[in-house]
């Protein structure tokens, strides 16, 4: 089912004539003139969603340090796996970003067995340049109120509580899968496809009784009563909502993760574009303003040093989920 979704969506968008050039493509241009036309940023989710509102705040300031404009092209579908093949077929010029992020390069790899795209093969690393805590959410009607609640409703009521996730293989997923085994709680799935604006609109709506999401999706919700926060997945209260008690806190010691999104580019792409990119994620991460907006949406604004610190940090995460996969069995649904 999975490869005939994605096969379906990629020759859609190849009958539309808007998939990237073969990654194979020879790069034309003088790296020392890059860039010289209209960059795009490939996020692989629907708007409304972490890696969106990381996307749009560093657009405007990389295309000023770049001196070119950036275009934000949501390409949502298949656990974000339809845009990660569509950036990795880019050209390798500069001209194609990919706002990857621990579910599309930590985690799909080691999910769908019959995944085309190798993160470590045909991306290269350029920086982090948001990681996001998690947080436990549910429908302001559902009884529970916080996590032990939570559990403790679960296991009375084996069967009958539904929780959402932004797609089968995504983090949030897989920290309600560890959360619900390691408590011994029978739930449905719910994958939602895209981002996670539209299961967090369906938990509003009462559809779906819970969920873990970023707090960057969440967070004005929470605080405008159309949701409430169960727990946070930080080992201390965020600063931006600090009424939310963490999971640390109510007794659940190893729920402690986060999501990260990062800029990766097409490999075969030049060191000398490779470092302009890096240059300007980085004066864009220092604006001061940007990081209030990060950090007010429990967003940690963070960047890499150089893109091996990026590589190096990509590997640890993907040994991380790799082996929670193994542990838990995920697979897609």
């Amino acid at each position: 089912m999975y490869r005939r979704t994605l096969l379906s969506l990629l020759l859609g968008g190849a009958a539309l004539g808007i998939l990237a050039a073969p990654a194979a493509a020879q790069v034309r241009e003088d790296p020392s003139a890059y860039p010289s036309q209209t960059i795009r940023m490939v996020v692989p989710f629907a708007p409304g969603g972490a890696s969106d509102f990381a996307a749009r705040l560093i657009q405007p300031g990389m295309s000023e340090a770049l001196g070119k404009q950036i275009v934000i092209e949501n390409r949502a579908g298949a656990a974000g796996n339809v845009g990660m093949d569509v950036a990795a077929r880019g050209a390798p010029d500069g001209y194609t970003l990919f706002l990857g992020n621990v579910g599309t390069v930590s985690i799909n790899p080691y999910l769908y067995s019959d995944l085309t795209v190798k993160p470590e093969r045909d991306f290269i690393p350029v920086t982090i340049v948001a990681d996001t805590p998690g947080i436990l959410i549910a429908n302001p009607k559902f009884p529970p109120n916080n996590a032990k609640e939570f559990v403790a409703y679960a296991k009375a009521n084996p069967g009958k509580v539904n929780f959402a996730s932004p797609g089968s293989g995504s983090l949030n997923r897989l920290e309600m899968e560890l959360f619900r085994k390691a408590n011994g709680m029978d739930m449905t799935h719910i994958p939602y496809k895209g981002g996670a604006g539209p299961a967090v609109a369906d938990i509003i709506g009462g559809h779906v009784e819970v969920m873990f999401t970023t707090i960057s999706s969440a967070i004005n919700h929470v605080k405008g009563g159309r949701l409430k926060a169960l727990g946070v997945t930080t080992r201390d209260r965020v600063q931006a909502l600090p009424e939310a008690p963490t999971l640390v806190e109510q007794g659940f010691p190893d729920n402690v993760s986060a999501s990260w999104q990062g800029l990766l580019v097409p490999k075969g792409t030049p060191r000398p574009i490779i470092d302009k990119i890096h240059a300007a994620a980085v004066k864009a991460m220092s604006d001061e303003n940007v990081r209030k907006r990060f950090l007010d949406s429990g967003t940690i604004p963070v960047t890499n040093r150089t893109p091996e610190e990026f590589k190096t940090f990509l590997e640890a995460d993907a040994k991380k989920w790799s082996q929670v996969i193994k542990d838990v069995g995920a697979t897609p649904d």
